[in-house]
């Protein structure tokens, strides 16, 4: 073979494992995201297993309350609908406004704050929170080392041809970063400071 033959050959060979490698890295980083979006989902469907739990138990309390009911039930029922991780986001967000209204009826309910099934699901419902907010970190971090992938050089020249999309970001509000409030535990109050006793003057008379 003539030399231009083998430089012919060995270019050939050099790119096509170039385009190996690179597919191979962006399946595992295609994969991370996926998984990553799956642990959010399976915190969100315990969030939305746990809301009907806790409209129930303010309904025993609150049951004239029903608008407040119905919302928080339509923006579930939204949320679970969404798929996409845009669309999720948006409903999540009205989701959170709704649960906010639902603990604002509760924390005019004493008898309510006290019942230890309203207790259990605020400290399931506070878990739950952050573990989406972790997962949701985490999530956002693999989607960016993806994207940043497909779209640096050489990269973006094939991550097209071979079918690799940007993935979708899971953002939210600054209003949903800001925590459902579900703790209505009553702080003691650190007692007010005593006073400085003055020291009694004593009268003593003058010797004349």
């Amino acid at each position: 073979m003539s030399t231009i033959l083998w430089v012919i050959i060995v270019v050939i060979a050099v790119i096509v494992i170039w385009i190996i490698s690179a597919y191979n890295g962006l399946v595992v980083l295609k994969n991370r995201a996926k998984e990553a979006w799956s642990d959010i989902d399976v915190q969100l469907k315990r969030r939305y297993d746990l809301i009907p739990n806790l409209v129930e138990t303010v309904k025993g309390y609150a049951s004239h309350e029903k608008e407040t009911f119905q919302k928080v039930t339509e923006a579930r029922n939204m949320a679970m609908q969404a798929t996409t991780p845009e669309a999720k986001a948006k409903a999540e967000n009205m989701l959170t406004s709704t649960l906010k209204s639902l603990f604002a009826v509760a924390e005019n309910y004493p008898e309510l704050k006290a019942n230890q099934n309203f207790l259990q699901l605020q400290d399931e419902l506070s878990d739950t929170e952050n573990k989406i907010s972790s997962s949701r970190r985490f999530y956002n971090g693999n989607v960016r080392d993806f994207n940043t992938k497909i779209e640096v050089f050489p990269n973006n020249l094939i991550a097209g041809m071979l079918g690799f999309k940007k993935f979708e970001y899971f953002e939210v509000s600054d209003e949903e970063r800001k925590n459902v409030k579900v703790s209505f535990k009553n702080e003691e109050k650190a007692p007010a400071p005593k006073a400085e006793e003055k020291p009694e003057e004593k009268n003593e008379s003058k010797p004349e």
